[in-house]
This record gives C-alpha cells, structure tokens and sequence, in this order.
C-alpha cells in the first residue's frame, strides 16, 4: 500500500523524524529508507533503539495515528495508474487483496478513500505473526481468496515487499519509488503503474501457468 498504491512514505518519514527528535535524536534520509517495507513493529524496535523511550505498541500508534492525520489533512497521495489499473481489474473480474505492514484502520482509510470497492479483502500487519520480508501475510492472502499463489500477481515498490512475494511464490512486479528495486527479485520492473493494463497482468499469468505446464511436462519426460 504505502509507496505502491499511495505515496506516504513522505508521511511516514516525517512522523518517525518528528517522533525520534523529540527525544533528542537525529532521523537521516539514510535512516528513514531502511525502514521502507518493514513491519511497524520491528520499524518500533530500530526507533527505540534511537533512544525513543515508548514501547513499540506506543511507537506503532502514534507513527500510525501521525500519518492518518497526514492524509486526513492533504488526501491519499495516488500513485500514477494506480485507482486506474484497480478499477480495471475489478471491472474484468480480478479478484484482489491488499497485503500491507501498515494497521487495519489505517488501510482502511486509504481503501475508503478509493471511491469504490477496490479489494476483496485486507491482510494488515497487525493481523500476520511475521512480517515482510517472510512470505506469511501473502500465502495468508491467497489461502483467504482461495487461490494458489502461484497464481497471483504482487506488485511491490520496497525490497521487503517484493522478497515476501517472491518467497511466497507470487508472480513479482516491482514498481519502485524511494527505494531501487534492480537486485530485488522481480519478474517485472516498471517505473510506473501507467505501463501495465489488465491485458498485461493476464499476459503475465498466463506465460507462468504455460511455463509451468512447460516444466511439468519435462519432468514427466524424465520420468
């Protein structure tokens, strides 16, 4: 969600600057990328140890309640193509699921905030044991759609993003933004939304199920 669907990183940035310097410390740019992707509670336990002295519960809830208000006040910063190519889907009859580290409420202010009913369900950081980069909160989304992950399609913008989907099996299109995505394991990499369309993301499915049906078939050769 943040940096793919909607540009919050900004937001994010912002709130764990404001967060760690009123407690004295310094927050780099440097700083602040590491943290693209991560799971707010392991981003928690970095912050504590800038010398943040709140619990991670305390630090999920007031970085996330910062950035909520941030696009209370200045809207959900879309990325280009993104409400385009969701609504396309929807209206073809792609099933979709967002899987995010950011909390339920907060995801849910960004989905409300689309104008119509962009996903068939939600998998949010406060809901999964292990965080990105493991690949539990995708094989959770596509155990609740009831499809094999094999044939999903992730599209991702952090180095922790694409590597869960890539361990989960997913087909990978990395579209980066703060954070360059050319050694992360991508199938596809675009520098934007606006250059796939939903006869693409079809074009992508089918070339995986022809190549495993391909691989399939040479092993039974072998046999």
């Amino acid at each position: 969600m943040d940096g793919t669907l909607v540009d919050t990183e900004p937001y994010w940035i912002r709130a764990e600057t404001e967060l760690i310097e009123s407690y004295g410390g310094t927050w780099t740019h440097e700083d602040a990328l590491e943290m693209v992707g991560k799971g707010l509670w392991d981003s928690a336990a970095i912050i504590q140890a800038k010398g943040v002295e709140l619990s991670a519960d305390e630090i999920v809830h007031r970085l996330t309640s910062e950035v909520r208000t941030q696009i209370e006040q200045y809207g959900a910063p879309w990325r280009p193509g993104a409400l385009e190519l969701l609504r396309a889907a929807r209206e073809a009859g792609i099933r979709a699921a967002l899987v995010t580290m950011s909390i339920r409420s907060m995801a849910q202010d960004v989905v409300d905030a689309a104008g119509f009913d962009a996903f068939d369900l939600l998998v949010t950081g406060d809901e999964v044991a292990e965080p990105k980069p493991h690949p539990a909160a995708y094989l959770k989304a596509a155990d609740e759609l009831g499809v094999d992950i094999a044939d999903c399609i992730a599209i991702e913008d952090s180095v922790t993003g694409v590597t869960s989907a890539h361990r989960a099996g997913a087909i990978v299109i990395g579209v980066p933004n703060v954070v360059s995505l050319h050694d992360a394991p991508t199938d596809v990499l675009l520098p934007s939304l606006t250059e796939i369309d939903v006869d693409g993301l079809i074009r992508l499915a089918s070339e995986r199920a022809a190549g495993t049906a391909a691989a399939e078939n040479v092993e039974k050769e072998r046999a």
